[in-house]
């Protein structure tokens, strides 16, 4: 629990007050991940860390290459020297690799972070798409549409987020059965 309290502290110093809407999508996707504890184990608290950490790249105070997982990766691994299970969560969320493609930072990304096991980018990806800006429970289907509308489809996030849909549907479908062969509903 006390990296727990540490993450959404440093999370919430970082987004609370510059960015209202991104802290409290960030505390949704901590509660999608804290609804997953019984299928991960002893990656439960490490999982809930990175959900509520995920997007601190996007911290006026964080900001540098313009690219979130890369920014906030590295400040978690340069300045606060955290779990490097959990920069790399932070690096490479949500199908980071292709949008740091469409940015040109891809190399950057795979040479700096490693990536994490795939149960892991499948639930944390799965929280992240199963949330909304405010925080809200949503489908993967809907959060893509809202994220293509709220960039236009000709952004370099309109274009990445269309190119992940089909992994972002199939992480989402690993996780659920993951629920189901533990005898668990969607916690939607």
């Amino acid at each position: 629990m006390e990296l727990i309290a540490w993450a959404h502290e440093l999370a919430k110093s970082l987004l609370a007050e510059p960015l209202p809407r991104r802290w409290a999508h960030s505390c949704g996707v901590q509660e999608r991940a804290r609804s997953l504890a019984p299928v991960l184990g002893d990656d439960a608290t490490l999982l809930e860390a990175a959900a509520v950490l995920h997007d601190i790249g996007y911290s006026p105070r964080l900001v540098d290459t313009g690219f979130h997982p890369l920014d906030g990766a590295r400040f978690l691994r340069n300045v606060e020297h955290a779990d490097e299970r959990i920069v790399s969560l932070v690096a490479h969320h949500s199908c980071a690799l292709l949008e740091a493609e469409e940015r040109g930072l891809r190399q950057a990304l795979e040479e700096e972070f490693s990536l994490e096991q795939p149960q892991l980018v499948d639930a944390l990806l799965y929280c992240d798409m199963n949330t909304t800006p405010d925080g809200e429970p949503t489908n993967p289907t809907d959060r893509v549409a809202e994220i293509v509308g709220r960039y236009g489809p000709d952004s370099v996030v309109g274009r990445f987020i269309r190119r992940a849909e089909s992994e972002i549907q199939a992480a989402s479908a690993r996780v659920n059965g993951r629920l189901a062969a533990a005898g668990l509903r969607h916690p939607m």
